[in-house]
């Protein structure tokens, strides 16, 4: 499904109702958009790795603009702005008054500034695997420093950065060097790429992922404004997180007045894949805690 919004065409699919059926009775479940990463990803990870989570919430899953099945856009129009606005836009689209946002990685970003900008909007927030502002590049750099390979190292100076990608094949042969430090797992389980699925040419969007690292990822700062955000919050994060690192978490959970932190052992940044387990369970029990 497509939703015509802000000159634009945003994608977007639905799991679970919202007024379900339990015994004799019908029960209202809490909406939940769940925003993705990148910049440049899309949402089919979290039809993989979160699809439990519609026993418990109606879940709306969408691909920011320029990504995945979502229409292309202007270079200049792929901005965080854009993608805030964008999450607003289709609120009103579907008619919600309030809901609840999970965001991972760049999907926290996007989820902060939503909140502290429509914060009258938001039930609850969740915060996976994110950062609340630009330290976070320059706090990986010096962690990849100590725990990367030299072909990690000089693949994300060549290529991450300073967002200087040329084609997908550059950011096929990212995703296949660095995704051992993504995935903590000892296992090392295979993540399942939207580049299988029909309609979604690769998993990142290069130009995309080009346009944040090389301009507002290295600008942006919510830290002062997270006082503003005053919905329950929960903010998840892996202790082996190469690149969003565990501090950032802790920077979060300390500005963010009603918020509650948790820090997952033998976790890197695919929190879903790592401890998969306790990332449903966590989601549910909050979601299901009396927001007093």
């Amino acid at each position: 499904m497509k939703a015509k919004i802000r000159g634009t065409e945003i994608y977007f699919d639905i799991a679970g109702m919202q007024h379900a059926p339990v015994g004799k009775e019908i029960i209202e479940k809490p909406v939940l958009f769940l925003i993705h990463g990148g910049p440049g990803g899309n949402h089919i990870h979290f039809k993989h790795d979160s699809i439990k989570l519609q026993e418990y919430a109606q879940l709306v899953f969408i691909d920011q603009r320029g990504c995945g099945l979502s229409k292309k856009d202007k270079r200049s129009n792929y901005t965080l702005d854009n993608n805030i606005e964008d999450i607003e836009a289709l609120r009103k689209y579907l008619g919600f008054e309030k809901i609840n946002v999970l965001g991972v990685s760049y999907g926290g970003i996007v989820a902060q500034g939503y909140a502290i900008r429509y914060g009258k909007h938001v039930d609850k927030l969740i915060l996976v695997s994110t950062t609340p502002s630009y330290h976070f590049i320059e706090m990986a750099r010096e962690n990849l420093k100590k725990i990367g390979t030299k072909k990690q190292i000089a693949v994300c100076e060549k290529y991450l950065w300073n967002g200087t990608f040329k084609n997908d094949r550059n950011v096929n042969f990212y995703i296949k060097t660095l995704d051992p430090l993504y995935i903590y797992s000892k296992q090392k389980k295979r993540r399942k790429f939207a580049s299988k699925t029909k309609g979604i040419k690769n998993y990142i969007a290069h130009d995309v992922l080009n346009v944040g690292f090389s301009t507002f990822l290295h600008e942006f700062n919510f830290v002062p404004k997270l006082k503003k955000i005053k919905c329950p919050t929960l903010i998840l994060s892996g202790k082996n997180d190469w690149i969003c690192l565990p501090e950032l978490s802790k920077i979060m959970a300390d500005n963010i007045p009603h918020s509650t932190l948790k820090i997952f052992n033998k976790c890197g940044h695919a929190m879903a894949l790592d401890v998969a387990d306790k990332y449903i369970k966590s989601i549910k029990q909050f979601l299901k805690r009396d927001k007093r």
